[in-house]
């Protein structure tokens, strides 16, 4: 190798062409925005252009039952580093979010290569299937860790009806087969991932990047207020039991939730609401919304959810509803490795950036790797904190300091000699 490993950088403008590339897949001529959601014809097209690119840097390539692409550079002995993320988009997106983190994970390993690099271990990039949750959940890292079951393939439907099952056979592939995706024991060494943080903190504080001490845990719950339809002119305002009333009640006392039962990592969020019958002469007879609760610590979810509860309970009291709630699901928060954040920190430092630890409010890939591997995470800033947006952007030069953060990582935990 003609140069020092701590010298080493990866090619800013080759990245920026191949994610811009890829970037036009899927794209929206209309708002501009990218619609590559998973298994669609764009998701696919998306996993064949970065199948080339792996194999254009001379990585052996290969696509599990699942729908997960992996290019793997087989040197050295023993379980794997791995880098990536996912190529999935929601609709209408950006086109960093995920895509970034595959395609800077093979940056590094050309960087590596080009180099004269030797690791001590095999270095794959990973561009998992599925992570945006079209069908409940992340399911190519669910199905690298052995979560799948036959039931979740038989059963998953996105929000327009279509089955899992069947959006993979559209495009050729055999459900059943993502059973075998599951990855042996002791395989990964570690798994590092590079995405957007899709917030504005970064951006606020001026950092250009961010290293992620875990997930945050979340738990979603329908709530259904169930009350009595009226007439709204002849319906005094003493004698109704208006169940919209009953969740702007709740949703008015989060902030005092948080301050009583939370935390400074604390998020609580209504983010989908059906009023019924929703006409403009009826009094609301039931109201359902989604609440989506967030914290790092697990203790603080309990509190807030039996606070929730309680105050849930108030309102429908106070309004004479009944309420009905429906624990959806509960995940608990996802700490990334210390050896890995470890990693990172060193790579800061060697390369001289201001890099702060971080939670991360949103879910991503890592979360469900750390549960077979070493996993940790890495933000790079969003302009305006804007993302699942066709006016996500991050800045080039935090794209490129983000990727030289993850490539010096990647060359201490691969153990890289000249």
């Amino acid at each position: 190798m003609t140069q020092n490993i701590s010298a080493l950088r990866i090619d800013i403008q080759r990245l920026r062409r191949d994610i811009e590339a890829l970037g036009a897949i899927g794209r929206n001529p209309v708002t501009g925005g990218l619609d590559r959601v998973s298994f669609s014809d764009a998701d696919m097209e998306g996993r064949r252009f970065v199948g080339g690119l792996m194999e254009a840097a001379g990585l052996d390539v290969f696509m599990d039952g699942a729908g997960n692409l992996t290019g793997r550079w087989q040197v050295g002995d023993g379980p794997a580093v791995m880098l990536g993320s996912h190529l999935d988009s929601v609709p209408d997106g950006g086109m960093f979010d995920g895509a970034l983190g595959v395609v800077a994970g093979l940056e590094c390993v050309r960087a590596m290569k080009e180099a004269g690099c030797t690791p001590a271990r095999p270095v794959e990039v990973m561009a998992t299937a599925e992570e945006e949750g079209r069908f409940g959940g992340m399911f190519g890292a669910q199905a690298l860790t052995g979560q799948v079951t036959r039931e979740w393939l038989e059963t998953a439907r996105d929000d327009a009806g279509m089955r899992l099952f069947d959006a993979m056979r559209t495009q050729g592939l055999d459900p059943y087969r993502a059973l075998e995706a599951k990855r042996p024991e002791g395989t990964i060494a570690a798994f590092l991932e590079l995405h957007v943080e899709q917030g504005p903190v970064l951006e606020r504080t001026g950092k250009p990047a961010g290293i992620v001490t875990g997930i945050a845990g979340v738990f979603n719950w329908t709530v259904r207020f169930e009350g009595e339809a009226n007439h709204s002119g002849t319906t005094p305002m003493e004698m109704r039991r208006d169940a919209l009333m009953g969740m702007v009640d709740f949703a008015h006392g989060i902030p005092d939730l948080i301050a009583e039962d939370g935390s400074e990592t604390s998020r609580v969020t209504i983010g989908k609401v059906s009023v019924e019958p929703n006409f403009p002469h009826t009094v609301p007879g039931a109201a359902v919304f989604s609440l989506v609760t967030r914290d790092m610590d697990e203790e603080v979810m309990r509190r807030l959810a039996a606070g929730a509860r309680r105050r849930l309970e108030a309102a429908a009291g106070k309004h004479g509803l009944s309420v009905a709630i429906d624990e959806t699901s509960w995940l608990p928060p996802s700490p990334c490795h210390p050896d890995v954040i470890a990693a990172f920190r060193h790579a800061a430092d060697r390369l001289g950036l201001d890099a702060p630890l971080m939670p991360s409010g949103a879910g991503h890939d890592v979360q469900v790797m750390a549960g077979i591997t070493r996993a940790g995470l890495i933000f790079v800033p969003s302009v305006g904190g804007i993302s699942h947006a066709p006016q996500e952007r991050t800045e080039w030069a935090d794209i490129e300091a983000g990727t030289n953060l993850l490539l010096q990582a990647a060359i201490e935990l691969a153990g890289v000699t000249g």
